[in-house]
């Protein structure tokens, strides 16, 4: 019994040792994304494994007019972070891939490693922050409001908060905890795709929507209904930067010196001056 005894201990301490010897710190452990790309591996960073797959998979959201918009008609993407996101796979030796998202769940995206980075004119708020790492910025907006050319009443930007109007603001855009924080008098009315923010002030569910210089741009480009009203006064100005997961400081760093690059070599400039976002640029 005594000998048969040892002979379990022996196996056990032998599989606990084969388990920790497996289990090592710095052992690399291959992972694969939902979405079919490999993850970055333990041990190792996001510059390699995007050197090793070939490609920098960057999450958009497609409908940011000036940004990342994508034409529905021809299924082109176009806008400053397509620009500048080829640009940089083109300076790392790979090809971009785009992950589609949203501003309400790209950080889920980040987390999940389902893409590299987020590149299409993320705002730094602290709520995100808090999930996500930033690079320098490279825009900055404050907030504008878009209403019909025939609404009786908004003249300006002091008839917005009152009795009895309906604000609209796309959920989790900057503008929600801003007009969370601001409105007094008004509703708030959040709009959750596949809904639109141009649909219910159209349809006069709303009075007005809030949104940024970028896609203030759409409206005025596109919308003959439409009457953009700039802030007579600062509302809230907010930095756009990239976003990474957390984790990964050499990657950041890499990040940080491409947006110091394009902003000294004039290639920001240059893509913003072709979708006319050259008013919001952070060339420092």
């Amino acid at each position: 019994m005594q000998l048969s005894v040892s002979f379990g201990a022996l196996a056990l301490i032998l599989g606990l040792f084969a388990a920790g010897a497996q289990a090592q710190p710095g052992s690399v452990t291959s992972s694969v994304t939902s979405a079919g790309a490999p993850g970055a591996t333990a041990g190792s960073g996001h510059l390699e494994r995007i050197k090793a797959s070939g490609t920098l998979r960057v999450c958009i959201w497609p409908d940011y007019y000036g940004i990342s918009f994508r034409n529905p008609k021809n299924g082109e993407l176009s806008g400053i972070d397509e620009v500048l996101s080829a640009q940089f796979a083109r300076e790392l030796g790979v090809k971009p891939v785009y992950v589609d998202t949203t501003f309400a769940t790209f950080t889920d995206e980040l987390l999940a490693d389902r893409c590299d980075i987020a590149m299409f004119g993320v705002g730094i708020t602290p709520s995100r922050a808090a999930l996500v790492k930033f690079s320098q910025p490279y825009l900055r907006s404050d907030i504008y409001a878009v209403t019909t050319k025939t609404h009786p009443s908004i003249k300006s930007w002091d008839d917005i908060d009152k009795p009895g109007r309906v604000v609209a603001v796309q959920a989790g855009t900057f503008m929600e905890p801003v007009m969370k924080a601001n409105l007094k008098q008004a509703e708030l009315m959040l709009v959750k795709l596949p809904n639109t923010r141009e649909r219910e002030v159209q349809s006069g569910r709303a009075d007005v929507f809030m949104t940024d210089y970028p896609y203030s741009r759409r409206v005025l480009d596109n919308a003959d209904w439409a009457r953009v009203i700039p802030p007579d006064r600062q509302v809230s100005l907010v930095s756009y930067a990239y976003a990474v997961a957390p984790g990964d400081d050499a990657w950041l760093a890499r990040i940080d010196k491409f947006v110091a690059d394009i902003k000294r070599d004039g290639r920001l400039m240059n893509a913003a001056k072709a979708f006319k976002l050259e008013p919001i640029v952070i060339t420092q």
